[in-house]
């Protein structure tokens, strides 16, 4: 593995906010830089600056918190090349590892052991076009979609998506997900209900324990 380092926004310890791990103590690998504009990012902030750090650098830090799980994540963190070295790095280690990244950035390198989470972006995000469908045969039953729901528009066309693109027999969770503060949980989840879809409800526990705060 060529150690030419990766740029770094952030490097911490918390309890996991999405995804089949909720709640579980994580270590979360932010890299810097992301290709896409949603609107409603969250994670600002790693768009740029950050810091370059070596591989050596970046597992003493994880190693440093002592948990089992660790994520990676960004802006986009596959739009760093080295990512998909971090991620086998991780895995030799023996950490379980998650990736959450876009529907934007091929997937096809990513390492066997790691577990994907794939957000396609709705038509609300401003980024649907970026969506690479090449990705979803690439996907295994480790694996789990999400779908970031803005409006009645968005839950549709995910809805759609559910059924054209067989998700629920490809991967273990299709996640909902209400876009923080501008959908009400209540109305995503009683459209899941109605509809009687075999997906996960989810919202964002972090931002349920501290608000929206970068680095918990």
């Amino acid at each position: 593995m060529a150690d030419s380092g990766l740029r770094i926004t952030e490097i911490f310890h918390s309890l996991q906010g999405e995804a089949r791990t909720v709640g579980l103590p994580t270590v979360f690998v932010r890299l810097t830089g992301c290709p896409l504009r949603c609107h409603y990012c969250d994670s600002e902030y790693a768009f740029h600056g950050g810091e370059r750090l070596s591989f050596e650098q970046i597992l003493e830090q994880v190693a440093g918190f002592g948990a089992k799980y660790v994520c990676v994540t960004g802006g986009e963190p596959l739009a760093q090349p080295g990512c998909i070295d971090l991620l086998s790095a991780l895995c030799d280690l023996g950490y379980s590892v998650s990736l959450e990244t876009s529907g934007a950035m091929d997937v096809s390198k990513v390492d066997d052991r790691v577990s994907i989470v794939l957000d396609l972006k709705t038509p609300a995000s401003g980024e649907q076009d970026k969506n690479l469908y090449t990705n979803i045969p690439l996907l295994k039953l480790k694996d789990q979609v999400k779908f970031v729901i803005c409006d009645r528009g968005d839950y549709d066309w995910a809805r759609f998506q559910l059924d054209q693109l067989q998700l629920v027999s490809k991967v273990g969770d299709v996640l909902f997900s209400p876009s923080f503060e501008q959908l009400a949980p209540k109305q995503l989840a009683e459209w899941i209900l109605d509809d009687r879809l075999s997906v996960r409800f989810q919202m964002q526990l972090h931002k349920q324990l501290w608000g929206d705060t970068p680095g918990v």
